[in-house]
């Protein structure tokens, strides 16, 4: 399978181990004092590690994913074994239950309460699929969702949704960068304001990477903000 994975020329890498650091996903690590790309699995291919490296030694290429790598699976086992120590963070070595007090015990079922009303205000929603010329973008204030937010976040109709236009992806699962479209969508209309909700989970940074990046290309003043869920539901950060 092709996918987009960092390449890394160790000729040109002086080990600062910056790309270390911006690496969301803990892929890269530093070995004898160069930048490693220490498993495939690992790399998202969203290229934060790209801004920075002063020496230009990373790239983005796209190539057959390896399909096994024995020493990366064994250095993930061993990692399991020490999940508080875990560097990346990803969803996939984060699974776990969470857990909710139950208030049927002894207690007589409530009343049905009334249905919620949806907040949406436009359709599509999926970043990719609106279209930059859309008149509800007109004037609008913008919610860029991480669309794990939806499922996390109890009441995000009534405390995000309500007067915005929603914009949802997943920059770990959609295999593009939203960056030029969310560009071309703030260079064509004027936007009052942005709300970033993003989760804890690292590899989100990319919906704020690419609203941030987007920002810059627009060349335009918009005021925004981050928001970040936690994965049992609670605001962590705003």
């Amino acid at each position: 399978m092709k996918r987009k994975i960092v390449r890394i020329d160790e000729e040109k890498c002086n080990g600062c181990g910056l790309c270390v650091e911006a690496c969301h996903e803990g892929a890269l690590q530093l070995v004898d004092g160069k930048a490693k790309l220490v498993s495939e699995s690992y790399c998202d291919g969203l290229g934060n590690c790209l801004p920075e490296c002063p020496t230009g030694a990373i790239t983005i290429e796209e190539r057959e994913a390896a399909a096994y790598d024995g020493e990366a699976v064994q250095r993930n086992m061993e990692a399991l074994k020490k999940p508080e120590k875990l560097a990346c963070g990803c969803p996939g070595t984060s699974a776990r239950v969470i857990e909710r007090e139950s208030c049927t015990h002894g207690v007589a079922a409530p009343q049905k309460a009334p249905a919620p009303e949806s907040r949406l205000r436009q359709w599509p929603c999926q970043i990719r699929l609106v279209p930059v010329n859309a008149p509800y973008l007109d004037g609008a204030s913008l919610l860029v969702a991480a669309d794990c937010t939806a499922y996390a976040y109890a009441n995000i109709h009534n405390d995000f949704m309500r007067g915005r236009i929603t914009l949802i992806g997943c920059p770990k699962l959609d295999d593009v960068d939203y960056t030029e479209k969310l560009t071309e969508i703030l260079k064509a209309h004027e936007i009052k304001s942005i709300t970033v909700l993003r989760m804890e989970v690292p590899c989100c940074g990319g919906i704020v990477n690419a609203v941030k990046q987007a920002l810059v290309n627009s060349g335009k003043m918009i005021p925004w903000r981050v928001v970040t869920i936690g994965t049992d539901g609670r605001i962590l950060e705003d």
